[in-house]
């Protein structure tokens, strides 16, 4: 089974947001991998806390055949040295994985079916 990882910045580290929602919204679309037939997982951090360790940890838990990183990182022009951060960290810890980028948390599985 192919498996995939969804790197998120966590909801509920995002002032004025209903992390709770936004958090049901990312399970959602984690549940609708398993309807394509793919093993995947979330790894929620947040900037400035020991994103090098929890998503090291997440990324070496197997070989994961994609990580799809989300937009929150993204496209947040202040989470840039985050954006970086992760992905020199699936560089190193998950070299064999393929780089996908969501447009939003409701279209992981397309991002990461682009490469699988």
């Amino acid at each position: 089974m192919t498996s995939v990882l969804v790197v998120g910045y966590d909801p509920q580290a995002i002032p004025g947001v209903d992390g709770e929602a936004l958090r049901a919204a990312l399970d959602r679309e984690l549940a609708r991998f398993g309807e394509h037939g793919i093993d995947a997982a979330m790894a929620l951090v947040v900037f400035g806390e020991s994103v090098e360790s929890a998503l090291g940890a997440s990324l070496a838990e197997r070989p994961w055949d994609v990580v799809v990183v989300g937009a929150g990182i993204r496209k947040t022009e202040q989470l840039l040295p985050l954006f970086e951060q992760v992905v020199n960290l699936i560089r190193c810890h998950a070299p064999q994985a393929a780089i996908a980028f969501n447009t939003s948390g409701g279209d992981s599985v397309e991002a990461a079916r682009r490469w699988l």
